[in-house]
């Protein structure tokens, strides 16, 4: 469970978002399905990026959409479609991709659903996903938790969670209050990078972090010389 005496305030979250956002605009990453805000090129991304790093997606993303421009090419995608998928491992993201590509242009009449509710009927969509197609393709104020979202709120605010964070009602919570500001998708765009390039599991770069100030995590390592 979460410990309540370290619950951060709306105050705090929303102060968490606008460092995250102004470090954003100079350090973002670039990513091909960055720069689209078709829906069905972000959900299929989304779904390559499953357990997988996004510098292997990014090839397989071009050449996905070079040979198959659009859900009807996909739709209509043979057995070198398979071929192409290969290279992200993980063989179950095949027959998931033809089945997505399948209810979206059958049961949606080709349009990705504008619902967490909808999207989540699709194979392989929980609500990482669905949260990531909503506030990035379409901007809507959705949240999105992942195991590298709960280790930054886990060591900024100084908090414990159940032991499956990204489920944790509170993390969820503190989420929904981070991405409910006018620009969710740069602010959720924001925290993925930045726990990716600074805030990282094994070695976090603490000491040129623009959020050590506030950070519990920084702090504690100072008071215990831990180097950072």
């Amino acid at each position: 469970m979460t410990d309540k005496r370290s619950i951060p305030s709306i105050v705090e979250i929303n102060y968490l978002r606008d460092k995250l956002i102004k470090w954003f605009d100079v350090y973002q990453r670039d990513y091909p399905w960055r720069n689209t805000n078709d829906p069905f090129r972000v959900l299929i991304a989304e779904i390559m990026l499953r357990r997988t790093k996004a510098d292997q997606v990014k090839d397989v993303y071009r050449e996905l959409f070079n040979t198959y421009p659009d859900i009807d090419a996909l739709a209509n995608a043979g057995d070198e479609l398979n071929g192409i998928l290969y290279h992200l491992g993980l063989q179950w993201r095949q027959s998931a991709f033809r089945n997505v590509v399948s209810d979206i242009k059958i049961k949606y009449n080709s349009k990705v659903p504008e619902t967490r509710e909808e999207l989540k009927k699709l194979e392989g969509v929980g609500d990482y996903v669905a949260g990531a197609v909503l506030s990035i393709a379409m901007n809507k104020n959705e949240w999105i938790v992942d195991s590298n979202i709960v280790r930054l709120f886990q060591r900024y605010f100084g908090i414990e969670t159940s032991k499956e964070g990204r489920r944790d009602k509170h993390i969820i919570e503190f989420s929904k209050i981070y991405s409910s500001d006018a620009e969710p998708r740069k602010a959720n765009l924001a925290i993925l990078d930045f726990t990716a390039i600074v805030c990282k599991p094994g070695k976090p770069i603490c000491g040129d972090c623009i959020i050590n100030t506030n950070c519990v995590y920084f702090k504690t390592c100072l008071d215990n010389r831990v180097s950072v």
